[in-house]
């Protein structure tokens, strides 16, 4: 887990199916609620279609940037260009999610909005949970067996394209996009907060 990295720049050449087909078989051994397992992967390595999502995520940063304070643009303009830093790699995963529908389905109209609202979130978000899990699986797998690969919910700016693009059914969301391929960089390890800095005993 220490020695995983987030990895942005790719070899061409693609990794083998049978490589990714591991991949996702490591993937898919996470938990979810109920173990309704609510993934599904689109592996995506026809060149056009990598490039149109990344032109489609391009032209929303420049509609928001059109939306940005002036002395904040050259900031944001940074921040979106990692938005596309998919774009170089043979293969895109990308990891869709569903909600549950289980306890909503069971409750009668009585129940106050509220709590109802709560219910529905909590549905939506074990499914994005599920599907988080297995993204880490992924990561960690692809860094296991020589791959470089990363979690990035930037490109997300563009979900509805992105969905036309690849035909992603109704019922599924988008939880983030995977580029995958041979490492062509090795990126230093980041800092990160300490334990005492993240953790608060309640006792």
């Amino acid at each position: 887990m220490k020695a995983r990295r987030s990895v942005r720049r790719f070899r061409p050449e693609p990794p083998p199916r049978a490589l990714v087909e591991r991949l996702i078989a490591a993937a898919v051994t996470a938990p979810s609620a109920t173990n309704q397992q609510p993934w599904r992967f689109l592996a995506v390595s026809r060149p056009d279609a990598i490039a149109r999502i990344a032109a489609s995520v391009r032209e929303e940063v420049d509609r928001i940037a059109g939306h940005v304070e002036p002395a904040l643009e050259p900031s944001f303009r940074a921040y979106g260009d990692f938005f596309t830093r998919f774009e170089g790699a043979p293969l895109v995963i990308v990891v869709l999610h569903r909600g549950l529908s289980l306890l909503s389905s069971m409750v009668d109209a009585r129940l106050p909005e509220p709590l109802r609202a709560r219910i529905a979130a909590l549905e939506r978000d074990s499914g994005l949970m599920g599907a988080a899990m297995a993204l880490e699986n992924l990561l960690l797998a692809a860094h296991d067996l020589g791959l470089g690969a990363s979690g990035m919910t930037g490109p997300l700016v563009a979900s509805d394209r992105i969905r036309e693009i690849l035909e992603v059914p109704a019922r599924w969301e988008i939880a983030a996009l995977a580029p995958v391929g041979y490492p062509d960089e090795v990126p230093p390890a980041p800092e990160r907060k300490p334990v005492g800095a993240v953790l608060r005993w309640i006792e």
